[in-house]
């Protein structure tokens, strides 16, 4: 597992940092490919029902590193001087993960886990790190953390799949000035424009708390549930009242359902299998 994201994992919580904090935890190519190698690791882990995703150091995530990006652009010119294709030609639209390129599925495999996933901000989060932040179930932020929608700056979109997660949570107007101005607002104006579940002064610990309460549930509940809230946006109302019915039919009468009401009913903590 590269060093460049950390996974630890205690009592069904994984505790995942990116960690590259001599440069915010800036998004390089080869923090992109750990990121990726994280989501897989994830993705493949038994036992996890809730995530908690922060930065280490003084950011959650400063975005991309433009510095490593324009030196890799500038040695793909030099490298392909008096060729006549392009060496900068979008690559972009190609599919190379499902519906998404890889730039899109680094953010989007966050809300595509079956845990719910916590993102606990501080400092800067801006750019492709409020993208990250943005794919979460629910983010828990400092009051006095950096966040934009930084893209416009550079003269580029946010396009790193969060358009998909943004319609659901952001106001149209608020997301139109934002992207098209690029402005620092801090964690605590967050909270009035959509961005922020709660403010902390401690992300961290307060995310940690809330994972906890969220393992201590019944796992598969909770994951069909958040299969249908990620699923919401794009389902009309005949095919919400099944999905709600088919996922009930699913978790009732289960053991660990039947252990949910049996720990309640006994005022003990519940012993749920994953």
């Amino acid at each position: 597992m590269s060093e460049r994201v950390t996974i630890s994992v205690k009592d069904h919580i994984a505790d995942v940092r990116f960690n590259r904090p001599e440069k915010m935890n800036a998004l390089d190519a080869a923090q992109i490919d750990a990121i990726v190698e994280a989501g897989e690791r994830l993705a493949a882990m038994e036992g996890i029902r809730a995530i908690v995703l922060s930065g280490e150091g003084k950011a959650f995530c400063a975005g991309l590193d433009m510095g490593s990006f324009a030196a890799s652009a500038a040695a793909a010119v030099e490298e392909n001087k008096g060729s006549e294709s392009s060496p900068l030609a979008s690559t972009l639209s190609e599919r190379t993960f499902g519906n998404a390129n890889k730039y899109q599925h680094i953010v989007l495999l966050w809300r595509k886990l079956k845990a719910p996933v916590i993102a606990a901000i501080h400092g800067p989060c801006i750019g492709g790190g409020l993208q990250f932040a943005s794919a979460a179930d629910i983010r828990v932020v400092a009051p006095d953390a950096k966040m934009s929608i930084m893209e416009m700056r550079w003269g580029l979109i946010p396009d790193m799949g969060s358009y998909t997660t943004w319609r659901s949570f952001v106001r149209d107007d608020i997301l139109r000035e934002l992207t098209y101005t690029n402005r620092i607002f801090t964690g605590e104006e967050g909270k009035d424009l959509g961005f922020v579940t709660h403010l902390s002064d401690d992300p961290h610990a307060k995310a940690m708390e809330i994972a906890a309460e969220i393992a201590s549930k019944h796992p598969q509940a909770v994951q069909i549930a958040k299969d249908l809230i990620n699923k919401l946006p794009d389902m009309n109302e005949d095919e919400i009242l099944m999905m709600e019915s088919a996922g009930q039919d699913e978790v009732s009468r289960t053991p660990n359902q039947v252990e949910a009401v049996m720990a309640f009913m006994q005022k003990r903590t519940p012993n749920f299998t994953d």
